[in-house]
């Protein structure tokens, strides 16, 4: 394993890298600058081979050791979300109404980081491919590298990555085997009717009456037909409908958004969702649509990657502050996509407690630069442990 200094002696500059990108953040399919820049970074490196534009603004850098045919890759994401950014950094957003909210600025920097430790040392068999996908926030970018061939061109036993994780103690790391997080379906919903004057509401329909009856009857999905230990959260997150306040509108719209871990609960949702929709529709004599979107499915960490995994945490931070036994998280993550297709494991780094508006998505949120010589000493030592050199050929 590579000793303390590099990475000590690195970590400035990946910091540097982090405000950089923190400062100039592009969307989802949009971050053209960003994988310019991390493409450029791989190659001053002396990386093996960089490809670009995989699955859009994909990059995949290819960092081969000393022998072997045994390859694993590390991923990062590359975009930002659509939020005003209200931190007051020096290195605040430059684009007004997107925010790297989330980390992924400080997920890139790090992998970069990561990349040139190996690079220099090379202290590993086999290949190493440095994965920095496009579009994570709901795009389902890293579907869109697996199409493009991502894993047909570059074969890994294993895919790893990692996400900072406000509210979990500073300087731990938590990996389980099986779920992590949680598969993602979302729906929207109308209901059409007959508008009427507000004093005169019986020569008309009422969808807005019927939405708020469809509001209460839809968690009869989560209370009444699923076993109560089961995981599965629908939550309604808008509804709109009019635009004067005398006039009862025609049409009232829903939109909403299901969790679980058990696939085969995408199904049971969209039947039942409908079916409670319908007949609400029909009780209120109106029509409805629903359209039901299948998401992100569930990530599910694979055993022998987390064991790996955990190793590398242990020897990183030590067992005392390496988490196994935990719930895994609601939340979605299209990391999901790569799991299912190749194994792997996913890994939330410890960034410490967090006020209002501070946490993941907040307009207040600060990626903890803390966390920095953790990650780079996790990435290295997984690589070197996995992927154990076996001396001079």
């Amino acid at each position: 394993m590579l000793h303390n200094d590099p990475i000590a002696a690195l970590t400035p500059q990946v910091l540097e890298w982090r405000h950089h990108i923190h400062a100039n953040p592009e969307l989802g399919f949009s971050e053209h600058e960003t994988a310019r820049f991390v493409a450029e970074k791989l190659k001053a490196f002396g990386l093996d081979e960089v490809h670009e534009g995989i699955g859009g603004t994909g990059v995949v850098g290819v960092l081969k050791g000393r022998a072997g045919g045994r390859a694993i890759g590390l991923r990062a994401e590359l975009d930002a979300l659509p939020v005003l950014e209200k931190t007051g950094l020096p290195y605040a957003s430059k684009k007004a109404g997107v925010m790297h909210a989330c980390g992924h600025d400080g997920h890139t920097a790090m992998l970069l980081g990561a990349a040139k430790l190996l690079a220099d040392a090379r202290a590993f068999d086999g290949t190493v491919y440095f994965i920095f996908q496009p579009a994570e926030e709901n795009e389902g970018g890293s579907m869109r590298m697996i199409e493009d061939g991502l894993f047909s061109r570059f074969p890994v036993e294993a895919v790893y990555a990692v996400h900072n994780w406000p509210g979990l103690p500073l300087g731990t790391i938590a990996a389980r085997a099986g779920p992590m997080m949680a598969a993602v379906d979302n729906f929207e919903l109308s209901f059409e009717g007959t508008g009427a004057h507000a004093a005169m509401p019986q020569l008309g329909d009422d969808p807005i009456l019927a939405a708020g009856a469809f509001v209460q009857a839809v968690q009869r999905v989560v209370s009444r037909s699923v076993d109560p230990q089961t995981a599965l959260v629908v939550s309604i997150t808008q509804i709109h409908g009019g635009n004067v306040g005398n006039i009862v509108p025609g049409k009232v719209w829903v939109q909403a958004t299901c969790r679980f871990f058990e696939p085969a609960l995408s199904d049971h949702c969209e039947k039942l969702i409908g079916d409670i929709a319908n007949g609400i529709a029909s009780a209120h004599g109106l029509t409805c649509k629903l359209a039901y979107k299948k998401g992100y499915p569930p990530l599910v960490n694979t055993q022998a990657a987390t064991g790996q995994a955990v190793q590398a945490a242990t020897a990183v931070v030590g067992r005392e502050q390496v988490e196994t036994a935990f719930n895994p998280s609601l939340g979605c993550e299209d990391f999901a996509y790569m799991t299912r297709e190749a194994g792997g494991c996913y890994a939330w780094i410890g960034a410490g407690a967090v006020g209002p508006g501070e946490g993941l998505h907040g307009d207040r949120y600060v990626f903890n630069d803390a966390i920095v010589p953790t990650v780079l000493r996790y990435f290295v030592t997984l690589v070197e442990q996995t992927l154990a050199a076996k001396g001079p050929v």
